[in-house]
């Protein structure tokens, strides 16, 4: 029951990722709510690296279904656990930024805590 619910999170994950680079692939203005002040989504070059972003957005998420496809909960586990440290890499340049500290603790801060408690659901699976 405890693989189920942290599989389920997991896979929510893993769509909410999907959904954000696909949203910073075709919506860049999305890409405000990240929590940098002032960033430039109309230059051409910011869109460029965000597109590249947006790449590996895309390929985070689906690397989840994969490994909740062919893997099992502890090797999943290890990964959320490996890739929880993206959102804590992101809450530190939105601080480093000076940005919102809502967006640092509130969105990163509390994606990576979400993606540590699945880790050890599924390390103890």
């Amino acid at each position: 029951m405890v693989t189920t619910i942290a599989s389920v999170l997991a896979g929510l994950i893993g769509v909410g990722i999907i959904v954000i680079g696909v949203l910073a692939l075709r919506a860049p203005r999305a890409a405000a709510g990240f929590g940098i002040p002032d960033t430039p989504v109309d230059d051409p070059v910011f869109r460029a690296w965000l597109s590249v972003k947006a790449v590996r957005d895309l390929a985070a998420g689906v690397f989840v279904f994969v490994l909740l496809i062919a893997a099992t909960p502890q090797v999943l586990g290890w990964f959320m656990l490996a890739a929880a440290g993206i959102p804590v890499g992101d809450m530190l340049i939105v601080l480093r930024s000076k940005g919102p500290r809502s967006a640092a603790f509130g969105v990163h801060g509390a994606t990576a805590a979400v993606m540590l408690v699945i880790s050890v659901l599924l390390l103890v699976a």
